[in-house]
């Protein structure tokens, strides 16, 4: 839900009422991740998706229901044996979606959207399984460990509740936690969905060239703050990356000393020049980041690793090192340069084997899990 932060607090700034179905469970090859969500005002009007679209006029019904029912419920979708038209997910997935109604209150859950449209952290617990009574009640986590809202009284079972969420806000993960309803880790009554609203992931270009350019357009479309950074001013210009939210013109190997990473922090180094690149990857390589990875040739490859291992890195951080950088589709031109980085840094992130899916017997849908730094 906290993905559509923009539009649903807007529409609780102008006080209209409306619904909101969120994936709260998946299993088999399901679409779309826990947290995806579908929301539907009075007036029908609908934002969203929580299937790609094989179950969303069943769900879209539903969040109408809601609206004049006032009640929150959860609903099962899967696959339909006897007719592949009908309503239920033809990939042979399910999906348990959650239908939230929001008419006049819900406190807690909006001022977790509010936080979000902000850019805020925060992360969102809410009870998807477990009694009735305690069905959609919800409990908002800060980074600093202040929230607001309740799962029902026990203390017990608020204060687990807020550590596990605030586990999962520190790495930007949204996922299911199962409780017992004292608090106990075990699994056991209730389960939790954590979603956590974090600013989006940085990518650094290191490089003012015509692939960055490229580069860029294509970071920017997979959510990623991206910057370039080049120590020379004539390259680094705002006419060259109109696209880019930050351009930096600075020795890369001291920019990236003095400028914030964390674990999902992508690098991307296109300079292939080994007097800025042997300093900027002797740094990078000893920082948690999630992705390194470095143009050029084989030779030029060949070059680097041989400098690097003399400037004292060890085998296990040059292992980190994707370099060249990309997967192999035959790339040319920078677009299709882009491509190929982007592609490496989404298997990266998601432990995709970057092989084709035809004749494959992998998983198409995979769960999401964080990158893990060496």
């Amino acid at each position: 839900m906290l993905d559509l932060a923009g539009p649903l607090h807007a529409w609780i700034e102008e006080g209209r009422d409306f619904a909101v179905a969120t994936v709260v469970g998946v299993g088999g090859s399901a679409p779309r991740p826990p947290g995806a969500a579908l929301a539907v005002r009075a007036d029908g009007t609908a934002v969203g998706s929580v299937s790609g679209g094989c179950v969303e006029g069943a769900v879209y019904d539903l969040c109408l229901q809601a609206l004049q029912d006032g009640e929150v419920l959860v609903e099962r979708f899967g696959y339909s044996d006897e007719d592949a038209f009908a309503v239920g997910l033809t990939c042979g997935g399910t999906i348990d979606v959650m239908i939230t109604p929001f008419v006049g209150g819900r406190a807690v859950e909006s001022a977790a959207l509010a936080a979000a449209a902000r850019s805020e952290p925060v992360a969102l617990a809410r009870v998807v399984r477990g009694p009735a009574a305690l069905l959609g009640r919800a409990l908002l986590v800060r980074p600093d460990g202040s929230g607001d809202g309740g799962l029902g009284g026990d203390p017990d079972l608020e204060r687990t509740a807020a550590g596990q969420a605030r586990a999962l806000l520190d790495t930007g993960r949204t996922g299911t936690v199962e409780l017992s309803e004292d608090g106990a880790h075990c699994p056991g009554g209730l389960t939790l969905l954590v979603e956590s609203a974090v600013p989006p992931p940085r990518m650094i270009v290191f490089g003012a060239i015509d692939f960055a350019a490229a580069l860029v357009r294509v970071g920017r479309f997979l959510g990623y703050h991206v910057t370039v950074c080049d120590a020379r001013p004539v390259f680094a210009t705002r006419a060259r990356f109109p696209e880019a939210d930050e351009i930096v013109v600075d020795w890369p190997d001291r920019y990236l000393r003095r400028t914030g990473t964390d674990g999902r922090t992508v690098l991307c180094v296109l300079t292939h020049d080994a007097k800025f690149d042997i300093p900027l990857l002797t740094e990078a390589l000893r920082l948690p980041v999630a992705y390194i990875g470095a143009m050029g040739s084989r030779r030029t490859h060949e070059d680097r690793d041989r400098r690097l291992r003399e400037a004292g890195l060890s085998e296990r951080e040059l292992t980190r090192l994707r370099s060249p950088i990309g997967l192999d589709l035959g790339a040319r031109t920078p677009e299709e340069t882009a491509v190929s980085i982007a592609a490496e840094i989404i298997a990266a992130r998601q432990g995709g084997t970057g092989a084709p899916l035809t004749g494959s017997d992998t998983p198409i849908h995979r769960p999401g899990r964080e990158p893990q730094p060496a």
